[in-house]
C-alpha cells in the first residue's frame, strides 16, 4: 500500500479519499492540519494494490493497521467516508468525519455501479487520455491541473499503454447501509456536505443525523475547492475529540 504521512503531535488525522481519487487529493488540506496526519491510496486506486474483491469493510481492513491506537480523527470523502465508518469501532478513533458520501442508492444506481465493475480498465495510447479519464472519474476534472500530483498519480503504464490506476472492481461495493453504520459507530460522527454537491441532498443527510454540516459555496470535492474550509471542520472536531478515550476492544 502506498502511504503519505507528515506532521507530528495527535490526535492523528487519517484522510481516505474518494472512489478513483489519490492520496493528493488532500495536498492543500495537510498543511493546514496542526499535527499528525496519514494519507493512503485506497486498495486499487494509485500506488496501491488491488483487492481480490471489495467490500466497504474490505478497504477497510486494508487500512486498519494506519490507526493510531494512541487517537485517530478520521476524516474521509465520498467512498473514503463509508471506509472510515466501518473503522469507528477500532481502537484509537476518537471521531469519524464523512465528507460528500453518497447515502441514498436507487437500485439502477447500484446497477449501474455493477456494470462499470465488470469492466475491463479503460486503456490508452497516451498518457493524457488517461488522466483526462481519471479526472473525469474521480470527479477532479476541472478543479486540478491535468500535470498536477493529484492527476498524475491516478494512471499508471501498463504493456505499452496507459489506464487509470483505479480497479474498477471497486465500484462494485454496494450499498454502504449507512443508517446501519451510523448506529452501530461507537464514536461521535459528522457528516458533511458542499451546499452545491449533487451527490447527496441536505435532507437525506437529515434523515440520518440530527446536524449536518453545509459548507457554503462549494461542490462534492469540498477539500479540494476550499482546503481551509474543512480543515476548520476537521480542527473543531478534532479539539473536542481529545478529551475522548478511545474505544477498547
Amino acid at each position: 500500500m502506498r502511504v503519505r504521512a507528515g506532521g507530528q503531535g495527535g490526535p492523528v488525522v487519517l484522510l481516505l479519499h474518494g472512489l478513483g481519487a489519490t492520496g493528493e487529493v488532500w495536498d492543500g488540506l495537510t498543511p493546514l492540519l496542526p499535527g499528525a496526519w496519514v494519507a493512503p491510496d485506497l486498495p486499487g486506486h494509485g500506488g496501491s494494490a488491488p483487492l481480490p474483491s471489495y467490500t466497504f469493510a474490505a478497504v477497510a481492513d486494508a487500512v486498519a493497521d494506519l490507526v493510531d491506537p494512541a487517537g485517530t480523527v478520521i476524516l474521509g470523502h465520498s467512498f473514503g467516508g463509508v471506509v472510515g465508518l466501518h473503522l469507528a469501532a477500532r481502537p484509537g478513533v476518537l471521531a469519524v468525519i464523512g465528507l460528500g458520501i453518497k447515502v441514498a442508492w436507487t437500485a439502477e444506481e447500484l446497477a449501474r455501479a455493477a456494470a462499470i465493475a465488470a469492466r475491463e480498465p479503460a486503456r490508452f495510447a497516451s498518457r493524457e487520455e488517461a488522466v483526462a479519464r481519471h479526472l473525469r472519474v474521480s470527479g477532479l476534472d476541472g478543479l486540478v491541473a491535468p500535470d498536477s500530483p493529484a492527476a498524475l498519480s491516478g494512471v499508471v503504464e501498463q504493456d505499452g499503454a496507459w489506464r487509470p490506476a483505479l480497479d474498477p472492481r471497486a465500484f462494485g461495493v454496494g450499498d454502504p447501509e449507512m443508517a446501519v453504520l451510523l448506529a452501530a459507530a461507537p464514536v461521535p460522527v459528522v457528516l458533511a456536505r458542499g451546499e452545491h454537491d449533487g451527490m447527496v441532498s441536505a435532507a437525506q443527510l437529515r434523515e440520518l443525523v440530527p446536524a449536518p454540516v453545509e459548507l457554503r459555496g462549494l461542490g462534492h470535492n469540498a477539500h479540494v475547492e476550499d482546503p481551509a474550509v474543512v480543515a476548520e471542520l476537521v480542527l473543531s472536531h478534532a479539539g473536542s475529540a481529545r478529551t475522548t478515550p478511545p474505544v477498547d476492544g
